[in-house]
């Protein structure tokens, strides 16, 4: 059974462009955790607590899509059975 939710992100004019929804919370974290190894590095002058707390709802945003993507998958199963 495919697990892999896409999720239509960019339209064009001849249909849609999918990116795999678990490419999408990857580069979420992928991209906080940069941004903290970036000040806790001191590579970078932005304010480690405001760092943090972007950091923390990129997290939130990228769990959301997961549940979502869960969700979704879930009820089709559920449908096809």
């Amino acid at each position: 059974m495919n697990r892999d939710v896409m999720l239509a992100l960019v339209p064009d004019e001849h249909g849609v462009l999918h990116v795999a929804a678990a490419d999408v919370s990857n580069m979420l974290r992928t991209l906080g955790a940069g941004w903290l190894r970036a000040v806790r590095e001191e590579s970078s002058n932005a304010d480690e607590e405001t760092v943090a707390a972007l950091t923390i709802e990129l997290a939130k945003l990228a769990d959301q899509i997961d549940v979502e993507c869960i969700a979704h998958t879930t009820k089709k199963d559920e449908e096809g059975s």
